[in-house]
């Protein structure tokens, strides 16, 4: 039985090293993509559509994201027909992100799958792993929140401005706060 590449089990979901030259050469490529992704800013959509679907494992129709846009690797991102961004978004996709069509993600929102092990024995090591984050269709996303590793986020549901998403949201529901809850649509205020 061979060994597997850190590459192999960063994807797996499994403890790596992430300072290994084919990941080191990965990010570069990111880095790289995102500078020229970044400067797009008065370029038409199609061009960013053209980038975007050089660097994503799958962008639907009508995506758009506005720059700047930052991610580790880009290849595990997953986006939906007319998934929307806005300004300064941040995917840590070391594991997969899916985020199903029609899904909008208000500035400064971070999508992370990045995780550290609790044992500082073994953080002491380098050693890392991911967990993928999933986001229905149709998700509203506010301004500034933050999906933690291993979360998924039903269909419908809103996340409101600020929240700390640390577990799943049902399909429908609104959460918000620190760590964000559920909370009744009418509880909510407007959260742009």
């Amino acid at each position: 039985m061979t060994q597997r590449s850190q590459k192999e089990l960063m994807l797996a979901g499994e403890l790596y090293v992430a300072s290994c030259p084919e990941l080191q050469a990965d990010a570069q490529r990111a880095a790289e993509w995102m500078a020229r992704y970044n400067a797009t800013g008065a370029a038409p959509a199609t061009e960013r559509q053209r980038l975007l679907s050089e660097l994503f494992a799958e962008v639907g129709a009508d995506v758009y994201i506005r720059p700047p846009f930052h991610c580790d690797y880009g290849y595990n991102i997953h986006l939906g027909a007319g998934v929307f961004m806005n300004f300064n978004c941040v995917i840590l996709d070391v594991c997969a992100v899916r985020i199903g069509a029609g899904t909008q993600i208000g500035p400064g929102v971070q999508i992370l799958t990045a995780d550290h092990p609790r044992d500082p024995a073994l953080r002491a090591r380098m050693l890392e792993f991911g967990r993928p984050v999933s986001i229905g269709c149709n998700v509203w996303i506010g301004a500034g929140a933050l999906i933690l590793p291993g979360v998924t986020i039903g269909d419908d549901a809103l996340v409101g401005a600020g929240s700390v998403v640390t577990r799943d949201v049902p399909a429908g529901a609104t959460v918000v706060g620190n760590p964000a809850r559920v909370r009744p649509a009418d509880h909510v205020a407007d959260q742009r």
